[in-house]
């Protein structure tokens, strides 16, 4: 994050108690160290269970309060556990961020995806951002002023080829974050999701260089998405400047796509 970026956040969290998935690298990462920064606590989910615990460490290290807890998004009763100790650690929750996510279809076209590889996905992306949801409503509720922020993608939005498991889940994640909106307004929970563009994390090491030199060479603002570029959207739509923002789809790609 930038000095400027970084000043943007300060307090703009002040107290604000939240759950990430996918945390122990990349965006998720990202979104946690930015809550922190802006005055928020937060728990560190992820399958990557060492590196979870490493990165809050560190975070403690530099001052903050940041908490690591183990998650398989395939396994219910760890989706379960995930939302229960989040809320312990943190004496509630305010925030949920769905990060958590995988692709595992890239390269092949809808012909060549296997159907395993197809289930995955949409257990992962899609039945686990619900699941995720629904165990942390309780404390979310409790809050009085809860968000959910979900990670889609601007995939969808350009029907990106080769890519179809992930890009039909990421579109579920769109039309999940409107209807549980819906629901969910009259608990005074937000609920929004940002669909960020080609990211340079670890998850995005096998795009082949052809699909960043799209994304670059097309964006209004041409030049390479980095992970904080996502994060101040992410961090917007926690605070409470954003109370009266539900049911939006938020695109951050440089203006690659323009939603």
């Amino acid at each position: 994050m930038s000095n400027t970026q970084r000043s943007a956040v300060k307090g703009l969290l002040e107290g604000k108690k939240v759950l990430v998935t996918g945390a122990a690298r990349g965006l998720g990462l990202e979104f946690a160290r930015n809550i922190v920064q802006g005055g928020g606590s937060v728990v560190l989910a992820d399958i990557l269970a060492e590196q979870a615990e490493a990165a809050a460490a560190q975070l403690r290290e530099q001052g903050y309060e940041a908490h690591a807890v183990a998650l398989d998004l395939n396994d219910p009763a760890s989706i379960e556990h995930c939302a229960a100790f989040a809320s312990k650690a943190l004496g509630g929750l305010d925030g949920l961020v769905n990060n958590a996510g995988m692709t595992h279809s890239g390269g092949k076209n809808l012909e060549q995806i296997d159907v395993d590889v197809w289930d995955e996905v949409m257990r992962i992306n899609v039945r686990g951002t619900w699941l995720m949801s629904r165990a942390c409503l309780p404390a979310l509720r409790a809050s009085g002023q809860g968000s959910i922020v979900n990670l889609a993608s601007d995939t969808p939005m350009w029907g990106a080829p080769n890519l179809l498991a992930y890009v039909a889940s990421k579109g579920a994640i769109m039309s999940m974050t409107r209807s549980m909106a819906r629901e969910l307004g009259a608990g005074d929970i937000t609920v929004n999701a940002v669909a960020p563009g080609l990211t340079l994390v670890e998850a995005t090491e096998y795009v082949p260089r052809e699909r960043h030199d799209l994304y670059e060479n097309q964006r209004a603002l041409q030049r390479a998405q980095l992970p904080d570029d996502v994060s101040g959207a992410v961090a917007f739509l926690l605070s409470g400047l954003s109370r009266f923002v539900t049911g939006q789809v938020l695109a951050v790609n440089g203006g690659f796509v323009m939603h």
